[in-house]
């Protein structure tokens, strides 16, 4: 199922917006808003953006193609779009690196691709930064959006002992006592 725009990707857009410039992965990409957001940016050269989900990766390809077709016969694109887990099928180092991960804990009730993070909602996200580092170039970074709810002092502890430095963007409190954070990631030289 592919995962449509909610408050953590407008969220986490926002930010794209203002920092991403170069050669952009967008991992996860769901619906494609980050993605298409960074494609518009002037200083970004390429984005890659990668899903597990065959779905999403068909999905995107089109919604381009669309908007190509829209600005012209002159227009080439920025975005290309591969079926990625995780850095599987990426090659590479990247300027910016856009995460808005599957971040909640596993539901047995409801099992969702696109939501479950794993049994405590930080597993992928630990999973994708012992792999990032390969693929960051030396003066990028990653820009990551998660919830209380995955568990703010375990990321925390992650990103220090995968060897990152992490600087607090911005947070944002949403219904139900869920707070959104947005991370801005670098590796500690």
């Amino acid at each position: 199922m592919v995962y449509e725009p909610r408050e953590d990707s407008y969220f986490l857009l926002g930010y794209v917006k203002k920092l991403v410039y170069g050669r952009v992965l967008d991992m996860g990409t769901g619906s494609g808003i980050l993605a298409l957001g960074a494609a518009e940016k002037k200083s970004v050269d390429e984005v890659v953006a990668v899903d597990i989900d065959k779905d999403a990766v068909t999905r995107l390809r089109r919604k381009e193609q669309e908007r190509l077709r829209r600005a012209g016969e002159n227009k080439t694109s920025k975005l290309r779009v591969y079926e990625s887990d995780l850095f599987t099928n990426i090659q590479g180092r990247f300027d910016v690196i856009i995460l808005n991960p599957p971040y909640l804990p596993l539901d047995e009730k409801d099992k969702d691709i696109a939501l479950d993070g794993g049994v405590k909602g930080y597993e992928l996200i630990e999973m994708f930064l012992k792999q990032a580092k390969k693929h960051l170039a030396e003066k990028g970074f990653i820009l990551m959006v998660f919830s209380n709810r995955t568990g703010k002092e375990e990321v925390d502890k992650i990103i220090k002992r995968e060897g990152y430095k992490s600087e607090l963007l911005g947070s944002k409190s949403l219904a139900f006592f869920e707070e959104l954070y947005v991370y801005k990631i670098s590796l500690s030289h």
